[in-house]
């Protein structure tokens, strides 16, 4: 009871004196915080509220977990949780392969040329998805697109590329995948620079080879590097939107339609912001478990 009572005093004599110590800084980060607040923290809570609720134009309802088994038995919902799936699983894994191949290539070369690859890697980063999306609009279209023009030089085509709903999907994530991501290549190169060289030139002398170094020494070093490329690029997959907004709608008969938008469609097409809500829910679990998954399994406690 006496330590209980002396810890309390302890406590608010350490308050006020790191108040008096910090108290601009926090004043300083007060209109983050605030902003933080309203346009984050605050609607995140009230799209969780709203999951349990009948939302519309006309007011709101408390529904408990009724969303949640109208989206259960909603074929429309698994096939875009399928399509989300299937596009994010290759293009994490081809943004990570090819992301990681690339900085292999250029870590040999001087510093000057690195970082003139880094750049050139990189710079598609900062062209609006939009105008990407319809460069590949035009690349795909079935009449006077690129990629038909090339199958006609060996007599193959047109191949209806978007509007082929046993394709559509296929031809997006292809679209994706082509792009190596520059973040990818400037992180994996800094990774691939920071191994101590130490390690590669004890392996030469037990008698390894250069594909040996690769997966006995590099690729195990490069885990902290790829678990967080691999998180961000999984994030990224499963909030597909603007691609396959610009590029398909979602169609031909839903055939590319991606969670996000299916988000975006309950929501301000149907007016349904509850049950956009439990999707958006949904989506959030689904992102989060796969992340906890990644850390489990590829987390390491060293890092060069």
């Amino acid at each position: 009871m006496h330590s209980a009572m002396t810890a309390s005093p302890s406590l608010t004599v350490r308050f006020i004196k790191g108040w008096r110590r910090y108290k601009w800084s926090y004043f300083f980060i007060a209109p983050s915080m605030i902003l933080f607040f309203i346009f984050i923290a605050y609607p995140v809570l009230q799209a969780f509220l709203f999951a349990f609720q009948k939302v519309d134009l006309r007011g709101s309802s408390w529904v408990g977990l009724k969303n949640f088994t109208d989206l259960a038995s909603s074929k429309l919902f698994w096939a875009t949780m399928q399509h989300t799936a299937i596009y994010a699983f290759f293009v994490v894994v081809a943004w990570i392969v090819s992301s990681m191949a690339v900085a292999a290539l250029i870590q040999p070369l001087s510093n000057r040329v690195q970082s003139l690859f880094r750049g050139a890697f990189y710079l598609p980063n900062v062209v609006s998805i939009i105008v990407i999306s319809l460069v590949w609009i035009w690349i795909f279209h079935p009449e006077y697109g690129f990629l038909n023009y090339l199958l006609s030089l060996v007599g193959l085509g047109p191949v209806y590329w978007l509007q082929n709903p046993d394709i559509a999907l296929w031809a997006i994530i292809l679209s994706t995948v082509l792009i190596v991501p520059g973040s990818g290549v400037v992180l994996y190169s800094a990774a691939i620079g920071s191994i101590p060289p130490e390690l590669y030139e004890a392996a030469e002398v037990e008698g390894a080879n250069a594909f040996q170094k690769w997966l006995s020494i590099t690729i195990p070093l490069l885990k902290p590097t790829t678990l967080y490329l691999m998180v961000i690029y999984t994030i990224a997959g499963f909030q597909i939107f603007e691609r396959v907004y610009i590029m398909t709608g979602g169609g031909p008969i839903n055939s590319t339609m991606t969670i996000v938008q299916l988000i975006y469609q309950t929501a301000f097409s149907d007016f349904n912001y509850g049950r956009a809500s439990a999707e958006a829910l949904i989506l959030f679990a689904i992102i989060a478990s796969i992340s906890v998954l990644q850390f489990k399994f590829l987390s390491s406690d060293v890092e060069y």
